[in-house]
């Protein structure tokens, strides 16, 4: 998931294996070349079925753009959550672009909303889920080695990478000789 371990939040370290990925394929969404954020929200609700498969087992959609109140203003969580294995809320947020050391603040914001406010006694502190077109591993330990937030970065791909692409890192990973066509 992480590049370390031991980022990842205890309640996904109980479980024994983790729910999450560090990449996600949604070639589902036929997004064109440029979109917004929202644009990303509303092809993933249209393709909810395919999401959630890509997510993995024990995902229960809640909401979308799901709102909490903070001091009487209004925030908005991209899309919520409930997984059964982890007995909690996972919010998600979208970016569209790289990952960037500010969002966590944000995520742990809407985190501590729900645990205060949403979260039921008998259920586990929330997870966060911050869903990235890009990211850098070091920059994301850098950004959550503070954090106290059970919180995640993925990063996602609109489409698998070229057929050529994919065999010449394969041969790289095992180290075997081209295979000629």
């Amino acid at each position: 998931m992480l590049s370390k371990e031991n980022l990842l939040p205890e309640s996904v370290k109980k479980l024994g294996e983790n729910p999450f990925l560090d990449s996600y394929v949604m070639e589902f969404l036929n997004l064109p070349n440029e979109f917004h954020e929202n644009d990303l929200r509303k092809a993933l609700i249209r393709n909810m079925k395919d999401f959630i498969l890509e997510l993995g087992k024990d995902f229960t959609f809640i909401d979308e753009e799901y709102k909490v109140q903070v001091g009487g203003d209004d925030f908005q969580i991209d899309l919520l959550f409930y997984h059964r294995g982890l007995q909690c809320l996972v919010a998600i947020e979208l970016k569209i672009g790289k990952f960037k050391p500010e969002y966590i603040s944000k995520l742990d914001f809407y985190l501590e909303a729900l645990d205060r406010q949403v979260k039921k006694e008998n259920e586990n502190p929330n997870v966060g889920l911050l869903l990235c077109a890009a990211k850098n591993d070091e920059v994301v330990e850098y950004a959550m080695s503070r954090t106290m937030s059970p919180m995640l970065v993925s990063q996602y791909q609109l489409q698998l990478p070229d057929k050529a692409v994919l065999e010449k890192k394969l041969q790289q990973l095992v180290n075997i000789p081209q295979i000629a066509e």
